[in-house]
C-alpha cells in the first residue's frame, strides 16, 4: 500500500465535509492496529482515553498532541511520538495525515 497515495485520498474527503477527519483501517487484530487518518486544517480529535500504547507518526502537514491536564507537542512531518498513557486530543494545524499504532492488549 501506498500511504501518501492512501493519505492525499483521504486527505481529499476530509477536506469535502463532515467533521473534517477521515480514517482507514490498514492492519487491525486482536494485539495491535494501525489506523491511517486524514485531517483537514484546524479538526480534531476530542480528548479520549489512551490505549496501552501507541504512537503517532505525521506523514504530512503538522498536528498538536495534547495531555488533558499535561504537556503538549507540536508534531510536524517526519516525526514519531508516543502518546501519553493519559486522556489526550489531536488537533490539525494545518492540513494533516498521521499513521496511528495502536497496541490493543500487553
Amino acid at each position: 500500500m501506498d500511504l501518501a497515495e492512501e493519505g492525499a485520498s483521504l486527505l481529499a474527503q476530509a477536506r469535502e465535509g463532515g467533521n473534517g477527519h477521515v480514517s482507514r483501517l490498514l492492519l487491525g487484530g486482536e494485539r495491535q492496529r494501525a489506523v491511517l487518518m486524514a485531517l483537514r486544517s484546524g479538526a480534531t480529535l476530542s480528548e479520549h482515553e489512551s490505549p496501552p500504547a501507541a504512537t503517532l507518526h505525521v506523514l504530512q502537514g503538522t498536528a498538536r498532541l495534547y495531555a488533558v491536564d499535561g504537556p503538549e507537542w507540536v508534531v510536524p512531518a517526519g516525526r514519531l511520538v508516543a502518546i501519553p498513557s493519559a486522556r489526550h486530543g489531536v488537533e490539525a494545524l494545518e492540513d494533516t495525515v498521521i499513521l496511528l499504532t495502536v497496541a490493543l492488549a500487553p
